[in-house]
């Protein structure tokens, strides 16, 4: 990597920092490219991202970020796993270091805050902000319908025994 790379890599990472809500920090045990490739596409999916980047230059990156606690999780072999959902790349990362034990969660951050690993599980144990979007939702709309229902109840209730007399009286 020419300097003009190392300079055009370590912007790109403090766009990213200064974008994403929570950054994870995991250390690759041996993965094999098509585990890595596996990863990196849940990630896509999940709205998060996954990227191998050499702990100089993401050092480099932190500075000036929220992220500049991260600096001492960044030795070994490591990557960063970032999403704008607080709750994506640590719900990506935890689920498959269950199913692949070459992966290991270092730890992470949410802003200025600094997560150990289990800070990050317990973080991906909670409901995405999708799913929390749609609890919300439902919660609004279930008294709604609800107050529709009661309301209804005695139109249909007089219904059936105007429907009732009139049947009686034509029999």
């Amino acid at each position: 990597m020419d300097r003009a790379q190392k300079t055009e890599s370590v912007a790109e990472l403090n766009r990213t920092f200064n974008e994403v809500a929570v950054v994870v920090v995991t250390r690759n045990l041996g993965m094999t490219v098509k585990q890595s490739t596996d990863l990196r596409n849940k990630a896509r999916e999940a709205g998060a991202n996954y990227k191998v980047a050499k702990n100089r230059l993401a050092k480099i990156a932190i500075e000036g970020t929220d992220y500049s606690v991260l600096a001492d999780l960044l030795v070994g072999p490591t990557a960063l796993s970032t999403s704008t959902d607080p709750v994506a790349a640590a719900k990506v990362v935890a689920e498959f270091a269950k199913t692949n034990d070459k992966i290991e969660i270092v730890g992470g951050a949410m802003g200025s805050q600094l997560l150990d690993a289990e800070g990050v599980k317990a973080l991906a144990s909670l409901p995405s902000l999708d799913e929390l979007r749609g609890k919300i939702v439902g919660l609004l709309q279930a008294p709604a319908s609800k107050l529709a229902a009661v309301t209804q109840a005695p139109a249909a209730q007089l219904a059936r025994v105007f429907k009732a007399y009139a049947e009686k009286e034509a029999a």
